[in-house]
């Protein structure tokens, strides 16, 4: 029984995780841009250097998240290509990244039992 089957929180899980994706996406920048200029159109007085560090704060986040993601997924297609060149690897592990953080911590302490 996997993680997420024994808690129950496999929805709440699945949504932290895409949310995480989705921080990632061009999206999200596009997000905090409109909430700044809606800000910057109904509260202009409130728009003090407090809120622009506010703004950069979220900015870079998300720069860093971008990044992160980028590095993540090039690394994830190199070793893709790794295990579908040895004939001897696990081919199912190819797609464990669409599986819950969770589910994945369990399968690697099963496999270093």
């Amino acid at each position: 029984m996997s993680y997420s089957e024994s808690n129950g929180s496999h929805p709440f899980s699945s949504a932290l995780t895409r949310l995480g994706a989705l921080s990632a996406s061009p999206v999200a920048f596009l997000i905090v841009v409109v909430y700044a200029a809606l800000w910057l159109i109904f509260e202009p007085e409130t728009l003090d250097w407090h809120a622009f560090a506010t703004l950069a704060t979220w900015m870079m986040t998300l720069f860093i998240q971008r990044s992160e993601h980028r590095d993540t997924q090039a690394v994830h297609a190199k070793l893709d290509e790794l295990l579908r060149s040895d004939k001897r690897a696990r081919s199912g592990l190819a797609k464990i990244d669409k599986q819950e953080p969770e589910d994945i911590e369990e399968q690697r302490d099963r496999a270093n039992d």
